[in-house]
């Protein structure tokens, strides 16, 4: 259905609930290196207990090579320094959405290759940095689906 990316995703726990997140929902995990803890981290398969049999995770060296695999695939970037907020966007089946690392959120250069009306933020109380990636991650494509009517739910 989506394309979660995480881009050199840090802490294992955060990948881990999202595994599971991607198993509920249907989503492909794509992975960009360097990632900060190896797939095998017991902290990652406690985080996503036995989902990971159930999600199709894979990895990239860089995002380029992940879109020329994702073909012409809409990707959207979550930052807390974009303009358009996420409940203002049209989603449609095999969009990518994409998410930076923890201590830092996605690089201005990386940032400068989407347009700024795919750059999407969740809104927060003034003066707060961020939400935690496995929960802004959920609420993102929580909406995505919830705009596809939960299509596969039961």
């Amino acid at each position: 259905m989506f394309h979660v990316i995480l881009y050199q995703p840090e802490i294992p726990p955060n990948t881990g609930n999202i595994i599971r997140l991607c198993a509920n929902t249907g989503s492909q995990l794509h992975l960009i290196r360097p990632l900060g803890f190896e797939l095998d981290d017991a902290r990652l398969r406690r985080a996503g207990l036995d989902y990971r049999e159930w999600v199709g995770i894979r990895q990239y060296d860089s995002l380029q090579e992940l879109l020329e695999r994702l073909g012409g695939a809409r990707l959207w970037a979550c930052s807390t320094r974009a303009r358009v907020c996420y409940g203002e966007a049209r989603f449609t089946p095999g969009d990518g959405l994409l998410f930076g690392p923890e201590t830092r959120g996605l690089p201005p250069d990386v940032l400068a290759t989407i347009p700024e009306s795919l750059r999407l933020r969740v809104p927060m109380i003034p003066g707060n940095r961020s939400l935690n990636l496995s929960n802004a991650c959920a609420v993102v494509l929580y909406e995505a689906w919830r705009q596809q009517g939960y299509a596969g739910a039961t």
